[in-house]
């Protein structure tokens, strides 16, 4: 059976067509789920993918979790569906209370445009089920309020949870404990700063980004 992914689409979102690439070369059917439509269309998963929703005016993700196809996406998560939200996905769902902690400005004020190590720290998450503890990949970072952080209670749960899905190697922004990447208390709702998407193929220097994201194709099947 072909899982069919929705991605969501603000204005300002730039990786949609890089997420729906992804998903329909390994074998998945992507749609687009729009900002002002508050449905999911039935879909077995959700990427909120990368860019500048609405404008990052106020703060990133800030405005885009008040758009209506969010209330649709909460809804699915909260039934135990897949959620993945990459770059600017991830500080939507933050900002929307998907996640815990939020994303500041990367250490050093510079904008990061490169391609980083990472290492999985668990596989209890629709993106790293089909991963192994420990094992390194190399993806992509594009982003300049990448810096993740969370206040110490926060950080102690995560750690206590085993809700740390990625971790840098070589800390690049300044998050707080290497954090790359976490996952909610189920593990079905994952948020990362790095492009999972553009490391599919060795054109674009890396196919690592597969592992996460046949990871999240299969989710649907363990539930």
């Amino acid at each position: 059976m072909t899982t069919r992914v929705g991605v969501v689409l603000f204005p300002g979102s730039n990786c949609e067509l890089d997420a729906m690439e992804a998903v329909s070369s390994l074998g998945g059917d992507a749609v687009v789920l729009w900002h002002g439509e508050a449905t999911v269309q039935g879909v077995d998963a959700v990427i909120v993918p990368g860019g500048f929703a609405h404008g990052d005016y106020l703060r990133p993700g800030a405005i885009a979790r008040f758009s209506p196809v969010m209330a649709a996406v909460q809804a699915f998560a909260e039934e135990g569906g897949p959620v993945v939200g990459i770059c600017n996905g991830f500080q939507v769902l933050t900002e929307a209370g998907l996640l815990p902690g939020a994303l500041q400005k990367n250490a050093g004020l510079k904008f990061l445009c490169t391609t980083v190590d990472l290492r999985v720290e668990t596989t209890r998450s629709a993106l790293t089920a089909g991963a192994e503890v420990g094992q390194i990949l190399r993806v992509p970072i594009n982003h300049f309020e990448g810096n993740y952080t969370c206040d110490a209670d926060t950080l102690a749960l995560l750690q206590a949870e085993d809700r740390i899905v990625l971790r840098y190697l070589d800390n690049p922004n300044g998050s707080v404990d290497d954090i790359a990447g976490i996952c909610n208390a189920a593990g079905n709702v994952v948020g990362l700063m790095p492009h999972p998407e553009r490391a599919i193929s060795e054109l674009l220097g890396s196919v690592d980004g597969t592992v996460l994201l046949r990871s999240l194709l299969d989710a649907p099947s363990r539930v």
